[in-house]
C-alpha cells in the first residue's frame, strides 16, 4: 500500500472533498471509505467512479486520508490522475465531487467524461 506522500504521481483531497465524504460515510457501516478510480466509457473516452466500499486497501491501492476521511485510488487509475486535486463543490448548479485533473486534454460538455 503506498503512502500519497511517496507516490510520484500524486493527488489531494481538500478540505471540502473530506467534510463532504465524512458526511456521506457517517450513514454508512462503520469502515466505509470512498473509492475513486477511472474507467473507459463517457463520451470523450474515460469518466471517474465512485464508489462507497467496506474493503481493506489492496497492495496496489494508494490511500489519501484528510481529517477522518479516507479515499482510495488503484495504481492504475492513479496513472491518470497524478497531481489531480479531488474537491467538493456546492453552487447555483449543484453539489458534486470534481477532480482538477491536469493531465485531461478535453472534456465532453457535460462534464463527466475526459480525454488524456
Amino acid at each position: 500500500m503506498a503512502d500519497t506522500q511517496l507516490a510520484p504521481n500524486h493527488v489531494v483531497l481538500t478540505e471540502r472533498a473530506a467534510k463532504r465524504i465524512n458526511k456521506i460515510v457517517a450513514g454508512e457501516e462503520p469502515g466505509t471509505v470512498l473509492r475513486i478510480s477511472v474507467a473507459g466509457g463517457g463520451c470523450s473516452g474515460f469518466q471517474y467512479e465512485y464508489n462507497l466500499v467496506r474493503e481493506s486497501p489492496g497492495e496496489d491501492d494508494v490511500v489519501l486520508s484528510r481529517d477522518g476521511a479516507t479515499v482510495l485510488i488503484d495504481t492504475m487509475s492513479l496513472e491518470f490522475m497524478g497531481g489531480a486535486e479531488i474537491d467538493f463543490v456546492d453552487d447555483l448548479i449543484g453539489q458534486s465531487f470534481q477532480i482538477k485533473n491536469p493531465n485531461v486534454v478535453a472534456s465532453c460538455g457535460c462534464g463527466t467524461s475526459f480525454a488524456v
